[in-house]
């Protein structure tokens, strides 16, 4: 990404395959920024808010998938968003989910972009380099 600031990418993926095959991809788009991996909801809670409730200061941007154990992704992107110290990083789900109205949902939610992965194999790597793309040229906004 463009920015003078590096940006963690918080890829938040129960699939270690898609896991996998999203960072993959994105560093065929030339992302090379630090891509940090969470397994489910919880484990990202943990990171976006830290030890004893503290938020990470680096700069973040989440890929975020909606079906996660422990705890889903849209409390995950609900909690975000709720919360003055996080409401501003950036969010795009990445999930299989394309009904209309889970995407509406997202939306109200707060998050900034929905992506639905394609099921085939070529369509998927291929939709993960053009997010890169698109992130490549994305301003995350600057901690206030």
């Amino acid at each position: 990404m463009p920015n003078t600031r590096e940006v963690t990418i918080l890829l938040v993926e129960d699939d270690a395959g898609h896991a996998r095959l999203i960072e993959k991809n994105l560093r065929r788009s030339r992302v090379c920024n630090e891509i940090r991996v969470a397994a489910d909801g919880q484990e990202a809670l943990d990171y976006l808010f830290g030890d004893g409730g503290q938020p990470r200061s680096s700069p973040l941007l989440v890929l975020l998938d909606l079906k996660l154990p422990k705890v889903d992704g849209y409390e995950v992107l609900e909690r975000m968003k709720a919360d003055e110290r996080t409401r501003r990083v950036p969010v795009v789900v990445l999930t299989t989910t394309d009904d209309a109205r889970e995407v509406a949902r997202c939306y109200d939610l707060g998050c900034n972009v929905y992506v639905t992965k394609p099921v085939e194999y070529e369509r998927f790597a291929e939709a993960i380099r053009n997010l890169g793309l698109f992130l490549s040229v994305v301003t995350i906004p600057e901690e206030v």
